[in-house]
């Protein structure tokens, strides 16, 4: 379908409060869009229906669903256009900052005692918006980091929320599976001089190593790449891709998501420790920020499911932006609320026309 007449129909969409999704590969120019037929919520406990899948954070077994069969489905390119991103000055606030550094040095003192080796701690900043445009949002949002995977979910129940993520939870074809670890956080300035410390070195071997493991029992091939430098926007990350071959008859989407998620780039290691500090300590609910979403094909067979990073949710004119941080015995508090300053660029850099 021609652009503008498919940006039109989504805006009728979301006028009339109908569910939809519109969604982006890395490197892709082109756009996919499910704009549902009904206003119903659904669900979905095994992933194996066609369809696009939003999962919370603390997710059991039970996601929210726009399936093929309920949605009409288009296909259209991207049309270009330039614009600069321009970082988008955090206003800055003392009491936000000190709760968020005083649960840092208590996330601290606990991997001291050994109860844990990473924990990811994250935090929310509201913006107020003057001007929402959904047409304005689709523009700067697919056109801004072509190198992330790029989506609008909207929902009337669930609210509108998008993003721009780096981080691959599981790519599935027939019985081949990818996935990533992703750790360690940078602006960009010059990718000819990157240093990684022993700090952000450790955490990404850590996160290699809790992924390799929880995927031991259900794959028969498992090949683990070198960690090398990986570009997202204005940030660079420390990367292992890994890859392997799925066991006949033991390997589902179901069994490989429950297995990953939530990933120790997200949540942390022991994953079950740390998700039950996250949500005795964030006093706040994550909802979907850190969850899964992604087109699954095939009733299961092939799918890419994302990690849900780098994103905000939008209610009226109130934009709300999560961000976090890998939590380890190295982590300096004040550095941390630092690496979360600047991944916050990532969404005000779309949203700053509208603020």
């Amino acid at each position: 379908m021609e652009h503008n007449l498919l940006i039109s129909k989504i805006t009728q969409q979301y006028n009339e409060k109908l569910p939809f999704v519109i969604f982006s590969f890395p490197e892709s120019d082109s756009l996919k869009v499910f704009l549902q037929k009904s206003g119903k919520l659904h669900t979905v406990e095994k992933l194996s229906e066609n369809g696009f899948v939003f999962a919370p954070f603390d997710y059991k077994d039970s996601a929210y669903y726009i399936p093929e069969n309920d949605s009409e489905i288009y296909q259209t390119e991207l049309l270009k256009n330039d614009f600069d991103l321009i970082s988008f000055p955090v206003p800055k606030d003392i009491k936000e900052k000190n709760k968020y550094i005083k649960l840092i040095d208590k996330t601290v003192e606990t991997i001291k005692k050994r109860k844990a080796n990473k924990i990811v701690i994250s935090r929310y900043k509201d913006f107020e918006l003057q001007r929402f445009s959904i047409e304005k949002l689709i523009e700067r949002l697919f056109l801004s980091y072509p190198n992330a995977f790029r989506y609008i979910w909207y929902h009337p129940i669930i609210g509108l929320w998008c993003g721009a993520t780096p981080e691959t939870l599981v790519q599935i074809e027939n019985n081949s599976f990818k996935t990533m670890a992703l750790a360690g956080t940078q602006p960009f300035s010059n990718r000819e001089h990157v240093h990684w410390g022993p700090k952000e070195l450790d955490e990404q071997q850590l996160v290699t190593d809790a992924i390799t493991n929880s995927l031991q029992k259900v794959t028969s091939v498992l090949k683990v790449s070198n960690p090398h430098t990986y570009q997202a926007g204005s940030l660079l990350h420390l990367r292992t891709d890994i890859e392997g071959v799925l066991k006949n008859g033991k390997a589902t989407l179901s069994t490989i998501a429950a297995a990953l998620h939530p990933t120790p780039a997200v949540c942390g290691s022991p994953q079950k420790f740390a998700k039950e500090f996250i949500l005795e300590n964030e006093a706040y609910n994550r909802e979907f920020y850190t969850g899964f979403l992604g087109p699954i094909l095939e009733n299961g067979n092939s799918a890419s499911l994302m990690v849900n990073l780098r994103c905000m949710k939008i209610d009226g004119n109130n934009a709300r932006v999560f961000v976090g941080g890998g939590i380890t015995l190295g982590s300096q508090s004040h550095e941390e609320w630092n690496e979360t300053q600047n991944k916050m660029q990532t969404m005000l850099q779309v949203l700053q026309p509208m603020l």
